[in-house]
Formats: C-alpha cells, sequence, structure tokens
C-alpha cells in the first residue's frame, strides 16, 4: 500500500503525519530517519484498526482516481 505523507521540517527535527489516517504521526532527526518511523507508525495503525474490527464484517472496496 501507499500512503500520502505531510513532512514538516524544524528546528528540532523532521514531523510527518499521513493525513489518510487520522493521528498518525512520528518524527526523526532527519527526513529518511522520519520516513522510516512513520512507515513502522503507519503498520501498528492499521494493526490496531485490524484488531479493534476483528469481530466486525468488514468489506473492501476499490476507489479509482
Amino acid at each position: 500500500m501507499r500512503y500520502k505523507v505531510v513532512v514538516q521540517k524544524s528546528d528540532e527535527g523532521v514531523s510527518v503525519s499521513c493525513p489518510g489516517l487520522p493521528g498518525c504521526w512520528s518524527q526523526g532527526s532527519s527526513e529518511e530517519e522520519a520516513l522510516e518511523n512513520i512507515t513502522d507508525a503507519i503498520r501498528e495503525y492499521l494493526a490496531a484498526v485490524e484488531e479493534a474490527h476483528r469481530d466486525d464484517d468488514v468489506r473492501e472496496v476499490e476507489v479509482a482516481d
């Protein structure tokens, strides 16, 4: 899967968020580290969502650009 992320640089480092997954964000001392960290955060976010809906009737739909 591919997710768009927003990268914001500051004097303290780099923060990155995933607008498609509310509340999913991370940071790092460099852009490379921040992007690695958001990749892990997205995986953990999706695993938590899957666990929370384990007993629900979940379906998939395809959305064309």
